[in-house]
């Protein structure tokens, strides 16, 4: 089993002047570590990990538990929310982005039954 690494863009939803519009991201899956769970890497040391299971969900759906949510929004864009005790983050990526990084740890390691 080897670990999917995917750099991405996406656009921080913001209404702050001094925001970024868009930032780097790392989408993480180890199946080592957890094979059930992906990780999201925002600028610094902002990490979270949260179940494969969610993101596919939050692709197709409004989801969400604890400090990640996840919806669509329209036809090519999808929404996450995170949680911290430093406030809240709301992100925009491009679903295929998502689905693209999703089928790459399915090929990794599929669903277990």
């Amino acid at each position: 089993m080897s670990v999917v690494e995917q750099y991405a863009r996406a656009h921080v939803v913001s209404d702050a002047p001094e925001a970024q519009d868009t930032v780097p991201v790392l989408l993480r899956y180890d199946p080592e570590a957890d094979p059930r769970s992906v990780r999201i890497g925002l600028p610094g040391p902002h990490e979270w990990a949260f179940s494969r299971d969610l993101l596919e969900r939050g692709l197709r759906t409004p989801t969400g538990t604890g400090e990640v949510r996840i919806w669509p929004c329209g036809r090519v864009q999808a929404v996450m929310e995170f949680h911290s005790a430093q406030g809240v983050a709301v992100v925009e990526f491009e679903a295929k982005t998502l689905f693209r990084f999703l089928r790459r740890t399915y090929l990794a390691t599929p669903v277990p039954h």
